[in-house]
């Protein structure tokens, strides 16, 4: 077994230097048992991160793995040009959890990979060429995701396509910016975004927000493509988090949670839109028998286990005790989010952005036992998103811990 100090090194050694990781002193780790990881000193910790909302259903959850090492026993690989039950078992029952008349699915291996393929239909349907995307979006790292991604450090391409525009995602200009784009050019195929913005720091939009932009966007027959990467499968106490806003996208993507750390990610529309994608396409390794299984057993466990009202009914619980943590620590802007995805953001004296202190708060978190995210456009932004299987106790643990991280970071 390596040390820590080992590994550090031969990752710099041997990965691209573009991968970055989070501590100062980071644990290496080896095991996980549903909302806990271990290292190799067997230090236990609570995952609050989930491996950004992977983990929904928790880590080896043993309900999944043994449903997936049945099938990788049985028939681990053939690609989609050949027959198998799991990928069609699949994509008949999501089709039962997708929202509205969201019906047929293509299987993918990432989110990029998805947001790419949805963004590629939006255009065949349409017959157009360009997109509209949110400030602060995130939606990947191919060419076209990353084209249509706002936050400058995930924009790595020099040579990015312009054929995206980018409006405000303030609720105040986001429909008078949309107008403006959708009157001055008749070539727009689709509006792209997370209907709350992960990496932009759990910007969550009010109520209204969704139903007016879909309102617009259907008098200018623009697609609605909805990212659901981050936010689906009962991560904010609905399947789907564009159901808060009682508005059915056109197409929505979904990876992550999906698999529960088995890759797996998607595409899903209505049949209209679908019957448009005839040319040939394929990918090799989505909708195999082992990740279509994983997600067949995800989307079970899921419902047999009730997530969704889980989510709702601890992340309720989550906002009212980061909300008094607050009301004490003036350094604390603002909590937001909705069920098990909440953000709490930090700032100075002078209400500037204090991602420094967020590090420190993140470090101390973590000597002291719990692992949690951070994300936001300046790293500011400490990020709840558990595996859906904790219990209050693990949230009242969370408090105790982070209130004094608070106090002494």
């Amino acid at each position: 077994m390596y040390s820590s100090e080992e590994i550090v090194q031969m990752r710099k050694d041997y990965l691209m230097p573009c991968l970055g990781y989070f501590y100062k002193n980071p644990p290496v780790f080896v095991k996980g048992e549903m909302q806990y990881l271990y290292d190799d000193k067997d230090n236990k910790y609570l995952d609050f991160f989930a491996g950004v909302s992977v983990m929904n259903c928790g880590h080896s959850n043993p309900e999944i793995l043994n449903k997936v090492i049945d099938q990788m026993s049985s028939l681990q690989h053939l690609t989609n040009v050949y027959l198998t039950s799991p990928v069609v078992e699949l994509a008949k029952k999501l089709s039962e959890v997708l929202p509205g008349d969201l019906h047929n699915s293509f299987f993918c291996m990432s989110g990029s990979e998805a947001n790419e393929g949805a963004m590629l239909l939006a255009r065949i349907y349409t017959g157009k060429r360009k997109f509209i995307a949110l400030n602060n979006s995130l939606h990947g790292r191919t060419y076209l995701t990353m084209s249509a991604t706002d936050i400058p450090m995930w924009r790595a391409d020099p040579y990015l396509t312009d054929d995206v525009y980018f409006i405000s995602s303030s609720p105040d200009q986001v429909l008078s910016d949309l107008e403006a784009v959708l009157e001055k050019d008749n070539d727009i195929a689709a509006f792209i975004c997370e209907p709350i913005q992960g990496n932009g720091g759990i910007i969550t939009p009010p109520d209204w927000y969704y139903t007016e932009i879909s309102r617009l966007l259907k008098r200018y027959g623009v697609l609605f493509i909805c990212d659901e990467v981050q936010t689906g499968f009962a991560r904010t106490g609905t399947m789907f988090a564009i159901e808060h806003y009682n508005v059915v996208p056109d197409i929505m993507t979904m990876s992550k949670a999906l698999g529960n750390g088995i890759p797996m990610a998607a595409f899903s529309t209505t049949k209209e839109i679908a019957a448009s994608f005839t040319s040939p396409s394929a990918s090799t390794l989505g909708g195999n028998p082992v990740s279509s299984t994983a997600a067949l057993a995800v989307l079970d466990y899921i419902s047999e286990h009730n997530l969704c009202d889980r989510s709702k009914k601890l992340g309720d619980i989550l906002y009212k005790k980061l909300n008094e943590l607050k009301n004490k620590y003036p350094i604390i802007s603002e909590v937001r989010g909705k069920g098990l995805m909440l953000g709490m953001e930090l700032r100075d004296d002078n209400n500037e952005p204090n991602p420094l202190k967020t590090d420190a708060v993140l470090e101390q978190l973590k000597d002291n036992g719990i692992i949690l995210g951070k994300n936001g456009l300046h790293r500011n932004v400490l990020a709840f998103q558990p595996p859906l299987v904790i219990e209050v106790s693990d949230i009242d643990f969370l408090i105790e811990r982070l209130d004094y991280a608070l106090a002494n970071a």
